[in-house]
């Protein structure tokens, strides 16, 4: 065998066990994006009626409170970047740091500081290199939150939320994270959380427009909202998480699908570069052979003579 066609060989078998590997990721991340589907289906009544009854304390009292209250002039703001703790999944990660770099870049345009905080090591690999402060950072847990990890993460943002900013404290609570649509649409997008407006409220709870019955809050409103903040952040978060898990379910998935054909195509065009070298060579062998064999009839003729 020559050398060449020996190089093709060994090349086909690399990429066909690649193959395999792109392949079987591929199956398993469909497999999950399922369960993750579930999850984010599971977790949207509960979100909309703690919605509901915030926008009903909302409405139906004047307390001020970090939940509800816009500040006059806001100098700090918190961002929460969700990505993810693997690659492989083509933009996914990607995506959703840009769309943490503008909204970064809007919010200091605006005057504010921000303070970073982080959930996956792809986010947190991105600012370690660049050498940019993150105030806390996740990880681990990205492609299978629970509602714990969402209670984690909704700790330290809730407390920069009650702090005053002169104690580094923050005014507004951003995140950023990739919405899932469907298997071939995940869009990467920012929402601030706190202060919470009513029309947004309204619009999240299905109430715009409806006529909210009145309420007596007891012990006070105050002490309702104090009860429903943290609540509301940390199921803000973990929609938030379960979504953005399915939409690195469903870009690894085509990720994996597109290198799997990539694959399949390679491995067509060495097939066919390796038929083509193995026939020069059958070819090579048989003019080799014709001409041994002229050469001894002309020599066994001349001898004859």
């Amino acid at each position: 065998m020559g050398a060449q066609l020996r190089v093709y060989k060994r090349r086909i078998r690399a990429v066909t066990a690649t193959k395999k590997i792109t392949k079987a990721m591929e199956m398993i991340a469909a497999s999950r994006i399922v369960k993750a589907q579930r999850k984010v289906a599971a977790s949207m009544p509960y979100a909309t009626e703690l919605t509901r009854a915030v926008t009903a304390v909302a409405t139906g009292s004047n307390t001020k409170h970090a939940l509800t209250t816009e500040v006059e002039a806001p100098v700090r703001a918190a961002v929460l970047l969700i990505t993810s703790d693997r690659g492989l999944a083509g933009g996914y990660s990607s995506n959703a740091i840009k769309q943490a770099e503008r909204l970064t870049e809007r919010l200091r345009g605006e005057g504010k500081d921000v303070d970073t905080y982080i959930v996956g090591r792809k986010g947190l690999a991105y600012y370690g290199f660049r050498e940019r402060k993150v105030a806390e950072s996740w990880t681990g847990f990205t492609d299978s939150p629970a509602y714990g990890d969402a209670k984690r993460v909704a700790g330290p943002l809730i407390e920069a939320i009650q702090t005053d900013t002169a104690e580094g404290g923050v005014d507004e609570l951003h995140i950023v994270y990739t919405e899932f649509v469907s298997m071939m649409t995940q869009n990467a997008v920012d929402g601030r959380m706190l202060p919470l407006s009513l029309d947004q409220a309204a619009e999240e709870s299905g109430t715009k427009g409806e006529i909210l019955p009145l309420f007596d809050f007891e012990p006070s409103a105050e002490d309702v909202l104090d009860a429903l903040l943290p609540r509301y952040v940390e199921s803000r978060i973990y929609n938030a998480l379960l979504q953005s898990a399915a939409s690195e379910h469903a870009a690894r998935r085509r990720a994996m699908k597109s290198a799997t054909d990539n694959a399949g195509d390679l491995i067509k065009s060495l097939s066919r570069l390796a038929n083509a070298a193995r026939q020069a060579e059958i070819t090579q062998e048989i003019s080799e052979i014709v001409g041994g064999a002229s050469a001894m009839a002309d020599a066994t003729a001349g001898s004859d003579k």
